[in-house]
């Protein structure tokens, strides 16, 4: 960390500095974990398959959606994003000529799945088409992409979701990796926020200190990115550093979060960037040979079982063919 961090973060003049309105814009990443989201982005936008988006609460699952949307072929038309929370069964009525619906045409994003009542899974899965229904219907009905912090499968097993829908809606299931294992892109991401809150308040860019840079990098941001961007808005918004940054501070200093910045031993220092040396090296094995897994496998010189799980340490296992 230092002077990267610093001049990325710092400086206000970048490539990056004419950053769209939106709370929800996608940002292309550095780390090798983004880099293969991005790579399966591309891969979605040119298809009608359904989209299952897994991830923690403020991972960018929102502007993940948004990004298959607007690199789609329906880009010119309507991007809708509904909570699954609020959502009544009449919202979910059957597109039909000349009445507008929300599923009528664009992309809609159903935010939190594990939210949706019975009724609305019921209703939900009566109009959603199959998989092999979805490029008839292109023109004439919305794509649904769809979010999950919660895991699904063990929803189903629980009995609160429907078994039928959750495998009608998962055509192809993405999962969106935490900000702890992208830390590549917080330098990125810190001056993102930093400039969009300066615009909006009309101030000018913090200046931010060598302590509270580093403390970006090593705190482990358990509310993703929606956490990040609170920290950087009130940044801003104070116009105080040492007031604005007070409270993560105190979390850095509880002794269970000692392994995220505080103290740590050579061995774990060890393990830790051994750990990442190996998950970047798949990853960059994996996207050179397009997510073909018995490819990589060869490459990488261990077997496919091998592979497979070590893509499930790291949160790739639905990754790919096989």
């Amino acid at each position: 960390m230092g002077k990267d961090l610093a001049e990325s973060v710092n400086n206000s003049d970048g490539a990056t500095a004419s950053i769209e309105p939106s709370r929800f814009v996608f940002l292309e990443g550095i780390s090798p974990s983004m880099r293969a989201v991005e790579a399966v982005i591309r891969e979605l936008a040119l298809s009608e398959v359904p989209v299952l988006l897994l991830g923690e609460l403020g991972a960018g699952k929102h502007a993940i959606a948004r990004r298959i949307h607007e690199m789609s072929r329906r880009s010119t038309q309507p991007f809708r994003a509904v909570s699954c929370a609020t959502l009544q069964p009449e919202q979910l009525a059957t597109p039909s000529a000349g009445a507008e619906t929300l599923l009528s045409q664009g992309t809609v994003f159903l935010d939190e799945l594990a939210d949706l009542s019975t009724h609305c899974q019921a209703r939900l899965l009566d109009i959603s088409p199959t998989v092999e229904d979805h490029e008839g219907l292109a023109g004439s009905r919305a794509r649904l992409i769809c979010g999950s912090a919660r895991d699904l499968e063990l929803e189903v097993k629980g009995g609160r979701f429907r078994e039928d829908l959750y495998y009608r809606i998962s055509g192809v299931c993405l999962r969106l990796p935490p900000l702890r294992q992208r830390r590549e892109d917080i330098s990125l991401l810190v001056g993102h926020f930093l400039r969009k809150y300066a615009r909006d308040f009309r101030r000018p860019v913090p200046l931010l200190s060598a302590e509270t840079l580093q403390l970006f990098q090593d705190y482990s941001w358990p509310g993703n990115l929606r956490e990040m961007e609170d920290a950087a808005k009130a940044l801003v918004a104070l116009g105080d550093e040492s007031l604005a940054m007070g409270g993560l501070r105190a979390l850095l200093r509880r002794p269970d979060l000692a392994g995220n910045g505080g103290r740590i031993s050579l061995r774990q220092a060890a393990r830790a960037a051994s750990r990442e040396a190996e998950k970047e090296l798949i990853l960059k094995v994996l996207t050179r040979t397009r997510w073909n897994r018995r490819r990589a496998a060869q490459e990488l010189q261990i077997s496919y079982k091998a592979l497979l799980y070590k893509l499930k340490q790291i949160g790739f296992e639905g990754y790919g063919a096989s």
